[in-house]
């Protein structure tokens, strides 16, 4: 096999019309689990009654079972369960309705959810209880004491962690090619099989990887700094 530098270059620029998809799907799914891992780690952190061993559960089955599962599973069984409530409630939608990428969105935001409420819950506790209690003092109720003192500075401490997360949902992304989504991966593949070039190929896909990875570390970087800023009162 021959190395074809070229074709890197060839197959790098024709790549970079699948990078909003692999965003897209990082972004949402970030966002969402974002949402259900900060309920999930209060839930646990103050053992809510009934919602408790629901949130344990949920966290111990999607951490003890591989990403690519819960694609399968939402793939395969999602379109079950709308079905089977359309023609209950006589509701026209069907599954066949439904995006393929909506398939991706759904599976990786309830496995970031389920790691982003480990690295919540570790921020949280991270911040001393006595904080909310000084706040409970002078007023303040237990939301508004999360809001204005234990967030920013849980969200401080989690950050390493968040970045993490992160780069391991844009990387996890490349899944979502088993349903027929066209991420990069899945486009380097579709670009490679032209020619047999499938080294070269999958290079130029590592190359925007590599570069979407170091934009995040250094995104991450620049929020960081401001938010010690804003920590020790440097910032408005």
């Amino acid at each position: 096999m021959k190395l074809d530098p070229s074709f890197i270059w060839t197959a790098f620029v024709q790549l970079l019309g699948a990078v909003p998809t692999t965003l897209y799907i990082t972004v949402v799914s970030v966002l969402v689990g974002f949402i259900i891992g900060t309920a999930v780690a209060l839930i646990r952190i103050y053992k809510v009654p009934v919602l408790y061993p629901i949130a344990v559960a949920y966290v111990t089955f999607i951490r003890g079972t591989p990403m690519l599962t819960h694609l399968l599973l939402i793939y395969f069984g999602l379109p079950v369960l709308i079905d089977g409530l359309s023609a209950y409630f006589g509701w026209s939608f069907r599954s066949v309705n439904m995006p393929m990428i909506g398939f991706a969105y759904i599976s990786f935001s309830i496995t970031a959810g389920a790691y982003m409420s480990e690295v919540v819950r570790s921020g949280l506790l991270a911040v001393d209880r006595g904080q909310i209690e000084a706040a409970h003092s002078v007023g303040m109720t237990t939301p508004q004491a999360l809001r204005r003192i234990v967030f920013p500075q849980a969200l401080a401490a989690s950050l390493p962690n968040l970045s993490n997360s992160v780069i391991g949902m844009l990387h996890g992304s490349t899944l979502a090619f088993t349903v027929s989504v066209v991420d990069i991966n899945a486009k380097a593949e579709i670009v490679a099989s032209t020619n047999w070039k499938f080294f070269e190929a999958y290079v130029a896909a590592a190359l925007i990887f590599w570069g979407l990875t170091v934009l995040i570390e250094r995104l991450t970087a620049v929020i960081e700094k401001r938010i010690n800023l804003y920590n020790r009162g440097g910032v408005v």
